[in-house]
């Protein structure tokens, strides 16, 4: 295993370094000023075309997508660094075009769309004209297993009929979003792994009821992490991703490069959250000398740094997993990853938090919405339970009995 980063990598590295402290950080008050200003908190404000046409002129667009005419080219293992960079700075990944929903919904239709759904949702997708959403998650069923889903879509003369209520439809609240991908039955008498399919649904299309935006610890996204009732939509047969009961096998292939994604800028969290932490620590004297000649905080300190650079390791092992064997022959790894990127990122913001006191969950301080992300990553796609349970089968069948 060779993790040294390529000489693309290092280039692309001080390119997004530069583009971050030049534009992207200074842009956030703007930012905030316009979300403000607008009224809409799922509005997409002025600010944010201005850093899409900085990226792309940069040539820091659509770097997710690997071993592509439509982006750098880069493997997982080259994205790693440059993901992680951006998991520091909140606007970075919508900047570059890189801000989940969309990075899984375009990669899917790259790897699954006809040619015409490509024209349609993918290159409106690529050059950033639209957004997306990925309509998976149920309130009634447990959805960490994807069989449960129940969502019905069921064929109808020229159209497939699409019933069902889901929720965290991340994305759904924005204007932008233009299309759903909406997974369901299509098929509930096949066999477990193939009753699902995955089916395009225009946000415009009659019987779409947005019903609200959760929450999350209290905090609004701005794209929306929203419910949505589908009530007999009709879509036309030309809508269907793939083959009919496909869906298993397209949501795995999504899940994970998603799932790594995510770990990816959970370090670049974590980061920022030890940075954070070592300013503070410098900044307050309490009972004669500075925090960070406190036992304790050196503690949490040297603690953080040892998890970040175990987290970080294990993460370019599973990209280089994903590039050498495929995301099937990686799957053991990205389970890992996805479980210590989320325990890692959760511990070192709350430390954070603990070293700033009461300033920590304050709005003016930004690790209470860093908290709230990071303790979401235990849940997002696929609870940390499930992980561990697909660690744990592995590690079993070593030695069971033949």
């Amino acid at each position: 295993m060779d993790f040294a980063y390529s000489e693309k990598t290092r280039r692309l590295q001080g390119e997004m370094r530069e583009f971050l402290d030049e534009i992207v950080i200074p842009a956030e008050e703007v930012y905030w000023a316009e979300m403000e200003a607008g009224g809409d908190p799922h509005a997409s404000p002025p600010i944010i075309e201005t850093l899409k046409s900085e990226a792309r002129r940069r040539g820091l667009w659509n770097l997710f997508l690997t071993d592509s005419e439509t982006g750098p080219g880069l493997t997982n293992l080259e994205y790693a660094p440059l993901c992680e960079m951006m998991g520091a700075v909140p606007l970075a990944s919508e900047a570059t075009n890189c801000a989940a929903p969309d990075t899984g919904n375009m990669e899917i239709l790259e790897k699954f769309g006809t040619p015409e759904q490509k024209e349609m949702w993918l290159d409106p997708l690529l050059e950033g004209r639209i957004r997306s959403g990925f309509a998976m998650t149920e309130p009634d069923v447990a959805s960490s297993d994807a069989a449960n889903i129940m969502g019905s879509i069921r064929a109808n003369g020229a159209s497939y009929v699409i019933n069902a209520r889901k929720w965290f439809t991340s994305g759904a609240l924005d204007p932008r979003c233009k299309v759903l991908i909406f997974m369901g039955k299509s098929d509930p008498t096949a066999s477990p792994y193939r009753q699902q399919s995955m089916i395009l649904v225009p946000m415009d299309t009659p019987g779409i009821d947005v019903v609200r935006s959760l929450t999350v610890f209290g905090y609004e996204d701005r794209g929306g992490h929203g419910e949505v009732v589908f009530d007999n939509v009709r879509v036309p047969l030309e809508c269907m991703l793939g083959e009919e009961g496909d869906g298993f096998r397209i949501a795995q292939e999504r899940l994970g490069p998603g799932r790594i994604h995510h770990c990816m800028r959970a370090i670049g969290l974590a980061e920022h959250a030890l940075a954070l932490m070592c300013r503070r620590a410098w900044e307050r004297r309490p009972f004669g000398k500075t925090l960070a000649e406190q036992g304790v905080v050196g503690q949490w300190i040297a603690d953080a740094r040892l998890a970040i650079e175990q987290a970080r390791l294990l993460v370019l092992k599973a990209a280089w997993l994903m590039d050498t064997v495929g995301n099937k022959g990686a799957r053991n790894e990205i389970s890992q990853i996805k479980v210590v990127a989320a325990d890692l990122a959760t511990r070192v913001v709350d430390r954070a938090i603990q070293v700033y006191g009461g300033a920590g969950v304050s709005q003016d301080i930004p690790l209470a919405r860093m908290y709230a992300h990071a303790r979401t990553l235990h849940l997002v796609d696929g609870p940390d339970e499930v992980h561990k349970m697909v660690v744990a089968r592995r590690e079993l069948r070593k030695y069971q009995e033949k």
